[in-house]
């Protein structure tokens, strides 16, 4: 099973600052309840990609957050209103950011639901074919010359 701390310990200075691990709960279910990601209706197709661009750069790996940044800032101002869906439901519904880097270097096959056109064009751009470099995140806005 797996086990939650119920309470944080505290040093006792009679009892030289040791204390028996914190109480444990068992806990019979092995998942904890993600929220369902929903699509917001009506959001401008500019204000669709500017969140996206965010999320693409805040993600809860640093793998993913270089990879998907770079394929965002170079691909997703083009990108059509499908294709921008698409781009939305593949950072946004996966509950495990290890599923998209995995899906998208080829270590796992993609499931159909992500199989589409935005993740061929992900998967290519991770194969880095024209050896750009890519140590860190892109800057968000162009710098003014």
């Amino acid at each position: 099973g797996r086990f939650i701390a119920t309470g944080a310990p505290v040093c006792n200075s009679t009892d030289g600052g040791y204390r028996p691990p914190t109480p444990m709960i068992d806990l019979e279910d092995k998942s904890l309840p993600i929220p369902e990601y929903k699509q917001k209706k009506n959001e401008p197709l500019q204000l669709q990609k500017s969140r996206l661009l965010y999320q693409s750069r805040k993600r809860g790996m640093l793998e993913n957050g270089l990879l998907l940044s770079t394929f965002a800032a170079k691909y997703l101002a083009e990108m059509s209103p499908a294709q921008t869906k698409l781009y939305d439901q593949l950072i946004n519904l996966p509950s495990n950011d290890w599923d998209i880097f995995y899906w998208a270097t080829g270590v796992k096959p993609t499931p159909k639901e992500y199989d589409n056109e935005v993740m061929n064009m992900l998967k290519n751009h991770v194969k880095n074919n024209d050896r750009e470099q890519r140590f860190m995140q892109p800057d968000l806005y162009a710098k003014a010359n």
